[in-house]
């Protein structure tokens, strides 16, 4: 009989799959295979390979860690990383029609990217060169016995999900395929990533911060550098910042994701950008106009982004436009942007063969990822594996719709339970999304399919400041958080709360990060909501600028500016200075290793309400970061999902 889902069944029941790559001549491909024990708690990841035409699947490599396959330019090799036995990632090589892996690297701190040569004999990999002054394992000094301290000299000195940088920097490497032999091709004090060779293998593009005040501001550039070594030349002009980059075919231009938004960067989940062409001569030109958003990348560990350069001068690139992905290309001579192939979902992690094909990872509102190829205009999934387990267990269903507020559309989702009854009478889950730049997609949100299929219906707003809807819409939120972002929301709840199936006495919200702020705004300001959870919410914006790895250049293009010049407007728009007017119940969940949103914004705001006699509690995740709700520990992932549903269940259900 068809069951609810539970935290468990998404953490342990599912297969993800991701990094599909193409075969020079399309014919085949490779892709990750991840699941994750119940068992022992481990995630298994290993290479597959699939006949593009048959559908013919064959496990390709061992795992139990490999990642990111890449066809080699002939054909002949798949390079993937694999960790080693310190858990870093190092390449390894592997013959297509036969024969064994070998490793090629053993990088101290393993390699974060890496990139075939044209002719199949070299690699370029970006990996971490550690501080030669910092005491630590790498460091024959080093006592595991004996504490050491560490100097901060930079303001960026730490990232979430990566841990200390210190002075430790990511410089670009010349790997020989037959000899291992390196060559170090970049260095400074600064990061230098997403490299990709020219086509006459001449060059090697990459992404990297150089100015001067790359500390304190989201910056990021184009640089060009010989392979065979010499001074970096970047081609980005005075663009703010610049993501994935694309050679043209004759190796003298390339194209870009790139954003004029001073101090912001191009990213997954932040600045949505436009595509450029850069050269030599610092003169960037201009290709799209910003309503939809490319695929892009985020720092600060940048993974190569596909876009590609064809022979006849089109431009592909995956894009995304209210809340939808679509494969579009645009003339490398200028003029409109084409829809190539569209899809009822959203697109990631696309790949591109030589001879044109392409293959992307599909998300669906019901269905997490399968792999996809584009035939004829057309996005066909080739794998299937969580079929069986959504015949089991029956995801929520989605309807869309908009509202007008202020002369602004206001898009929402709506997940319905999978025997929904429009007689009867649900509570609501009001969701926030993170960002605020985020956006809450045609794709499969784990939380609300939890807590739709166990009975609420949840309403997912995408407010003033959401991506995908254009700069305009998506800039609004800049010096204005819980102001016209929160009336949005509150506009849609009115408009859900008056529908004839939804029981108004009983309305809880959920909120990550941005979303968590979001949670404890509402809660300072209307007394509607019977339950929150905040999950890492930021609640102090004061003191989130001095102790969040992106207070500073996060915080000044968001909120007002120098905190020095803004202490006012700071507390103003900070959850905590509202306190004393929460009457709603508040979970706060909250990862001890999180620097992105530090826990000392949950410490304080507990305090506060504990203190004046407020219903609060307080949940603390060991060795847990900001990314880790995704990525972290199967354990901690499904107790947080647990703990979700017994919050809203003892308050909403009763």
């Amino acid at each position: 009989m068809p069951s609810p889902l539970s935290p468990a069944d998404l953490v342990y029941g599912l297969t993800s799959v991701s990094s599909p790559s193409l075969s020079p001549d399309g014919a085949r491909l490779t892709f990750v295979h991840s699941t994750t024990s119940a068992e022992d708690h481990k995630l298994t990841s290993r290479v597959m390979m699939i006949d593009t035409a048959s559908g013919d699947t064959v496990a390709f490599t061992g795992g139990p860690s490999d990642s990111m396959p890449r066809w080699s330019p002939d054909g002949g090799s798949i390079g993937f990383l694999r960790k080693d036995d310190d858990g870093y990632d190092q390449v390894w090589v592997i013959p297509v029609d036969g024969g064994e892996a070998r490793g090629l690297t053993t990088r101290v701190r393993g390699v974060v990217d890496y990139a075939w040569s044209p002719d199949a004999s070299t690699l370029v990999i970006s990996a971490d060169v550690p501080d030669p002054e910092e005491p630590g394992p790498d460091s024959p000094d080093h006592d595991e016995d004996i504490p050491h301290s560490r100097s901060v000299k930079r303001i960026r000195y730490r990232y979430d999900s990566v841990g200390w940088r210190g002075e430790m920097y990511r410089h670009l490497f010349v790997v020989d395929v037959e000899s291992c032999k390196e060559r170090q091709l970049t260095d400074g004090a600064w990061d230098d990533m997403a490299p990709a060779w020219s086509p006459d293998g001449t060059h090697v593009s990459f992404v990297s911060g150089r100015r001067p005040d790359h500390d304190t501001r989201w910056r990021a550039e184009a640089y060009v550098v010989p392979a065979s070594g010499g001074e970096a030349e970047c081609w980005s002009g005075d663009l703010m910042s610049v993501s994935g980059l694309g050679w043209s075919p004759d190796s003298t231009r390339l194209c870009a994701v790139v954003t004029e938004l001073d101090g912001a960067y191009v990213g997954a989940q932040s600045y949505q950008g436009i595509v450029a062409l850069l050269g030599p001569d610092n003169t960037p030109e201009l290709l799209t106009n910003g309503d939809a958003a490319p695929a892009s990348l985020s720092p600060p560990t940048f993974r190569a982004i596909s876009l590609n350069w064809s022979a006849d001068d089109r431009i592909r690139f995956l894009a995304s436009y209210r809340g939808q992905s679509a494969l579009y290309e645009v003339s490398a001579s200028g003029g409109d942007m084409a829809l190539v192939a569209s899809v009822d979902g959203t697109l990631s992690d696309i790949n591109f063969s030589a001879s044109g094909d392409s293959a992307a990872v599909l998300g669906t509102p019901n269905s997490p990822s399968s792999i996809a190829l584009n035939e004829n205009g057309t996005w066909n999934a080739i794998t299937g594996y969580n079929r069986a387990f959504f015949t089991d267990h029956p995801p929520a269903s989605m309807e869309k719709f908009t509202l007008d507020r202020a002369g602004i559309s206001i898009e929402s989702r709506v997940m319905l339970p999978p025997d929904f009854d429009p007689a009867r009478k649900y509570p609501l889950i009001l969701e926030i999304h993170g960002g605020p730049n985020g956006a809450f997609l045609d794709s499969f949100m784990p939380d609300h399919h939890i807590m739709a299929t166990n009975g609420y219906v949840v309403l997912a707003v995408n407010p003033r400041g959401s991506s995908t809807y254009g700069m305009d819409f998506m800039t609004a939120v800049f010096d204005d958080w819980g102001g016209h972002d929160y009336e949005d929301i509150m506009a849609v709840v009115d408009d859900m709360a008056s529908r004839p199936y939804i029981d108004a006495d009983r309305m809880g919200l959920h909120g990550y990060s941005y979303g968590g702020f979001m949670a404890t705004w509402a809660i300072g300001h209307t007394t509607r909501f019977k339950a929150a959870l905040a999950g890492a919410p930021v609640t102090n914006l004061s003191s989130m600028y001095g102790t969040s790895d992106i207070g500073v250049s996060f915080g000044e293009r968001q909120w007002a500016g120098l905190r020095m010049d803004e202490i006012e407007k700071y507390l103003f728009r900070s959850p905590i200075s509202y306190v004393e007017s929460v009457e709603t119940p508040v979970l706060l969940i909250h990862g001890e290793s999180d620097v992105r949103v530090p826990m000392e914004q949950s410490e304080q705001y507990y305090v506060s309400l504990k203190r004046l006699g407020k219903t609060v509690e307080f949940v603390r995740f060991p060795d847990f970061s900001h990314l880790s709700k995704r990525s972290g520990h199967p354990v901690l992932r499904q107790e947080y999902g647990d703990r979700m549903l017994a919050w809203f269940d003892g308050y909403l259900k009763g």
